[in-house]
């Protein structure tokens, strides 16, 4: 893909409905009775295979214009598949999907692209195993495949050494099929999405500070479901709107649940002026550097790559830090993001567990390489927008994972 510099950005756009929402109603609809109607499900690569998983194991769901149908079969309705579950590039649709899994009474594996075969699963398999899981890497390295053969499960309270809603998610899916009431503490609140959905469902979950409880054995009901715009494919243009000058553009239909809005936070921290409602106005501003470290990390942690981004053209320093998680998703995005960066000409370090980006430096187009990673290919896309000559991206459609309009909707704010 090849980007060109703009003279504005200007117009509105209907942001596509949240993955992680649009992942959890296909997972959940399935282990509900009855039917569940889902609207402005995100058609992006990674839900599709979780649609697929679902249907391998016995589910009816119906993708039809404008709305999907999820025919449940109850907690314990789902069949053995009769081949591998195939989760292409969905670190979410793995990690869940092997809570659920390993309180079945089959066996099962599952795979995913390269990339997943590379990303650590024993963050999972280490609290299953405590719940009594037979769960296993068939290569012996931690990550997929991986092979769960099905039992009852035992209750546990997990004292998770990272705060990940996937890894939350898992255990607390996997308690729906256990003895007794199964709990999970965070060192920082993780995105609540399971926890607000499976209540809603049905399930008897609480929340009290960083840990999240649920009771063995619910019953869940099929549910109508609008997934709100997801505030991670919003974040690119929140950042095209403060820094390409003279815009202003709404994006419709964002999703602000407080777990998720990090974004939000830090861009006023840069000194950026809009409307944080459902509606968001972005107007373009000067922004100036900032550190982002902390118990704010896990509410952005998706949105790190466009922050670095933004911190390359706004003026001063920003320090990223507590983000070593950014190191075990699509790519090395630490690593990805600075030797990008610099070769557009920024003034950035990477650390461990972050970067340092000192700001305000003319950039100017390279040729980047996504590293097949939807979030570095669309935070360069703008970067693109700002900058003195093309900047191409190597792989660029891989956006298709979680935006696949992607492009077009930057193109039509474009002058």
């Amino acid at each position: 893909m090849e980007i060109k510099k703009a003279k504005k950005l200007s117009g509105s756009l209907a942001i596509p409905g949240d993955k992680s929402i649009s992942h959890r109603a296909i997972m959940f609809g399935s282990l509900a009775e009855g039917t569940t109607r889902i609207t402005n499900f995100l058609e992006g690569a990674d839900c599709l295979s979780t649609i697929s998983c679902f249907q391998k194991m016995g589910i009816d769901i119906e993708n039809t214009s404008g709305e999907i149908l999820v025919h449940g079969k109850g907690l314990h309705g789902l069949c053995a598949p009769t081949e591998t579950l195939d989760v292409g590039n969905s670190g979410t649709t793995t990690r869940l999907i092997s809570g659920i899994l390993a309180g079945q009474d089959f066996v099962s594996e599952l795979t995913g692209d390269a990339s997943i075969q590379k990303r650590p699963m024993k963050r999972i398999m280490t609290p299953l195993s405590q719940m009594g899981a037979d769960i296993i890497s068939i290569n012996g390295n931690g990550c997929a495949p991986l092979k769960i053969s099905g039992k009852k499960l035992h209750a546990i309270h997990y004292n998770s050494p990272v705060a990940s809603a996937q890894v939350k998610s898992c255990v607390l899916l996997a308690g729906m099929y256990s003895d007794g009431i199964t709990r999970v503490t965070e060192p920082v609140l993780s995105r609540n999405h399971t926890e607000i959905m499976l209540h809603y469902f049905g399930a008897d979950v609480t929340s009290e500070g960083t840990t999240a409880s649920i009771k063995p054995d619910p019953s869940l009901y099929g549910r109508e479901i609008l997934v709100p715009g997801d505030i991670s494919s919003a974040a690119y243009f929140i950042a095209a709107g403060l820094l390409v000058p003279n815009s202003e553009i709404l994006l419709k239909n964002v999703g602000i649940n407080p777990t998720r809005d990090g974004i939000l936070r830090v861009c006023k921290a840069m000194g950026a002026e809009g409307e944080p409602t459902a509606d968001l106005l972005i107007r373009s501003s000067s922004l100036h550097g900032t550190t982002v470290e902390g118990a704010i990390i896990p509410t952005l942690i998706d949105e790190l790559p466009m922050i670095a981004v933004m911190a390359a053209f706004a003026e001063g320093t920003t320090v990223i830090r507590d983000a070593q998680e950014l190191r075990v998703k699509e790519s090395d995005r630490i690593q990805v993001m600075t030797e990008n960066l610099q070769k557009m000409g920024a003034d950035i370090q990477a650390t461990e567990d972050g970067m340092i980006i000192h700001g305000g430096k003319p950039l100017h187009g390279a040729e980047i390489d996504s590293h097949l990673d939807h979030r570095v290919a669309m935070s360069f896309a703008v970067a693109g927008l700002l900058c003195e000559r093309t900047l191409s991206i190597k792989n660029g459609e891989c956006v298709n994972i979680s935006y696949p309009e992607f492009y077009s909707d930057l193109y039509s704010l474009a002058e």
